[in-house]
């Protein structure tokens, strides 16, 4: 095994990842395939950042690998030249758990959508979140199914009409920050596709954190769900509640802050009206996920006149992948007893 394939834990989840020994710029990363996305669409804006961060990060090329799945986003690893795959419907979390179990030297990256991953790859999803896998998820968010023209998706808000739905979704949408909360992730964070500062700074933490790291972007699908997000793309949109670590939860110009109700529940005040003590301190870092799933409870889901933006959660926990392989390398005497588990009594003859 190379000095990056050891067993063990490891702090970062560039750890094990070799670095480039040139220095690569953000033309190493553009493939020669056409991209064919809508004109507008904000997978653009994702795939210009991606390709100006991973020169910064150092990382080679041919340490990088780009899982998708189905749909529009999903057309992402033809268009960076590394390594990828474009998987099944779904399933890319599912074969990044592979790669990621037997090369610890690579940078996986899985690149979704709201479809993809929340509808048939919900199961995949959640227990690559739970194990910890040391993977980075982009789940971008566009609240319809673009690729197959327009149907409601597992994050519309209910009452939406398609062309599945003619008479209104009645389907309550997704949360996919909470989801992933719920099912235990370490890393968890939301941005937005026009704002090109905080997405790259939120993928950097994102892949730099040991474990499974979960981003939801907001990108904007210009011909099935035009301006879903307008009103979080406004300057100094009152909209949006910044989450920074450390710092107390204030928005809308530093005009209103999150308070804790005395039922304990999260709630929306004037900051005039408080003591400057009464304000939320966001803390990312607390083992416990309670204050980061009740901040994502104040996600609108449904008119998204308001939502958290950052990282909401980001704490270090043993990953699937490490632990897997130090059981690979365990002592000799522990393999002995493994081995007689296999030849032991507990056989059967088959005629």
């Amino acid at each position: 095994m190379t000095d990056t394939q050891q067993a063990g834990p490891s702090t970062s989840g560039l750890d094990r990842v070799p670095l480039a020994l040139t220095p690569v710029n953000r033309k190493d990363f553009v493939s020669d395939q056409e991209v064919r996305w809508c004109p507008g669409c904000g997978d653009y804006a994702v795939l210009a950042a991606f390709q100006s961060l991973m020169p910064e990060l150092g990382i080679k090329r041919e340490n990088t690998v780009i899982v998708s799945g189905i749909g529009c986003s999903s057309r992402f690893p033809y268009y960076v030249d590394t390594y990828g795959m474009h998987s099944i419907h779904g399933r890319a979390p599912a074969i990044a758990t592979g790669v990621a179990l037997a090369r610890p030297d690579l940078a996986v990256w899985v690149v979704t959508g709201d479809g993809d991953a929340l509808s048939i790859g919900g199961n995949h999803f959640i227990h690559a979140l739970r194990r910890n896998i040391n993977i980075t998820i982009m789940l971008f968010n566009n609240r319809i199914y673009g690729l197959t023209k327009g149907q409601f998706s597992p994050t519309s808000e209910t009452g939406k009409v398609t062309k599945s739905s003619p008479a209104g979704s009645v389907d309550r949408p997704f949360n996919p920050v909470a989801l992933a909360l719920g099912a235990g992730a370490t890393f968890v964070a939301r941005t937005i596709d026009s704002d090109r500062k905080h997405l790259t700074d939120v993928l950097t933490q994102a892949v730099n954190h040991r474990g499974a790291s979960l981003v939801e972007i907001y990108q904007n699908c210009p011909i099935f769900n035009d301006d879903a997000f307008a009103g979080l793309k406004e300057p100094n949109s009152p909209a949006i509640v910044p989450l920074v670590h450390g710092e107390p939860v204030v928005f809308a110009g530093g005009e209103l802050c999150v308070v804790r109700r005395a039922d304990g529940s999260l709630g929306i005040a004037a900051v005039a009206d408080v003591d400057a003590a009464e304000i939320v301190v966001h803390d990312a870092h607390a083992a416990d996920p309670s204050l980061s799933f009740q901040l994502a409870q104040l996600t609108q889901t449904q008119t998204l006149t308001r939502s958290p933006i950052g990282v909401f959660r980001s704490v270090v926990a043993p990953t699937f992948d490490d632990e897997s392989r130090l059981q690979v390398h365990m002592p000799s005497d522990r393999l002995g007893a493994l081995q007689g588990l296999v030849t032991g009594n507990d056989t059967w003859t088959v005629a």
